[in-house]
């Protein structure tokens, strides 16, 4: 029995979730002729109160695309130090927009109302990049799955529109948040100019993406997902996963969330522990003692079978998940319990 807890993309479609990729109706989607992806984008759309969608590949691609709809080059992006756009996507918003990204020292990568007032004080000068994209991850990777304050991100929505900036949610695991903070999204489809969220994270989909935004937003981002290499011929049976995912996946991610606190509190009764993060959702972080080190504990955890993450300086992330069943959340208890430096 493998347990792998290094993130939450490594699971695989159910035997109800294959059933639906194969019957779905399917067409040549380039040409707008799929059924089950036109559908698809509809019902996202509707579900957040948002004028239309557009399914990508992936979370990146959708991410990158936003971008480019909201900047020119040489324009200014703003996001915390810990966001996926800055420090996942291969340097994306600098290769495809050639854009700038003001990092805002946030906590756990959610910055304030008042931290974006700060680095926004400044007018437009001809010897600074134009300020036009603020970007927030909602729940945050490398902020250990914490989620947005909702009052906080409606003050940061204010100033983005006193000072007509774009305002873009990397919503890659926004289901998570909506889930721990029982919130709508329909709250956030009022609250943002584009939104992306990810179905094969926490939701368990192969594959596939979304990116939601006003219909002049859409048909510009249709042509820059085919420039970017992202069109797609009969992806139906994809959005078909993804489909089946939103149906029947958004509710159990309480059972993630939970799993992942229950293996928080075992870790803060262990002594080669030294800190744990706190814990939202599925994500959660941790730091073992200098003694033992992230690469030697990261290897025996693997000789028993367990894989997990290195974040460096000693810190370990763990990633529950649709796959990580209630034996293996027993066996992973006991190996930390019973863990030999």
């Amino acid at each position: 029995m493998i347990i792998d807890l290094i993130s939450d993309t490594v699971t695989r479609p159910t035997p109800q979730m294959l059933e639906a990729m194969m019957i779905a109706k399917v067409g040549d989607d380039v040409f707008k002729m799929d059924p089950t992806v036109n559908a698809f984008q509809e019902k996202v759309a509707d579900l957040f109160g948002m004028e239309d969608a557009l399914f990508f590949p992936s979370g990146t691609m959708a991410n990158q695309a936003a971008i480019k709809l909201h900047t020119q080059p040489g324009d200014l992006l703003f996001c915390d130090k810990y966001a996926h756009v800055y420090n996942y996507e291969s340097g994306g918003a600098a290769f495809h927009s050639g854009v700038t990204c003001k990092l805002i020292d946030g906590k756990r990568g959610m910055f304030t109302a008042e931290q974006l007032q700060e680095v926004t004080s400044s007018g437009p000068e001809i010897y600074l990049p134009f300020a036009k994209l603020v970007c927030i991850e909602n729940t945050t990777n490398k902020g250990g799955g914490a989620c947005w304050d909702f009052s906080e991100l409606e003050k940061i929505q204010k100033i983005t529109q006193e000072k007509q900036l774009s305002f873009h949610l990397d919503g890659a695991r926004l289901f998570n948040a909506l889930i721990e903070k029982n919130e709508s999204p329909k709250q956030y489809g009022q609250l943002f100019d584009t939104i992306s969220i990810c179905f094969s994270k926490g939701l368990g989909a192969p594959i596939g993406s979304i990116l939601l935004g006003s219909k002049m937003h859409i048909s510009k981002a249709l042509r820059l997902r085919k420039l970017y290499g992202g069109g797609m011929r009969q992806v139906g049976f994809l959005a078909a996963a993804c489909d089946y995912a939103l149906e029947h996946h958004v509710e159990r991610l309480a059972e993630d969330h939970q799993k992942a606190k229950e293996i928080g509190a075992v870790l803060e009764t262990l002594s080669y522990v030294t800190k744990v993060e706190p814990i939202e959702t599925n994500i959660l972080i941790f730091y073992v003692d200098k003694n033992i080190g992230d690469t030697n504990f990261i290897e025996k955890m693997k000789s028993e079978n367990i894989l997990l993450t290195p974040m460096g300086e000693r810190k370990i992330r763990i990633v529950t998940h649709l796959d990580y069943t209630n034996e293996m959340h027993q066996k992973l208890i006991e190996t930390l319990k019973n863990f030999k430096c």
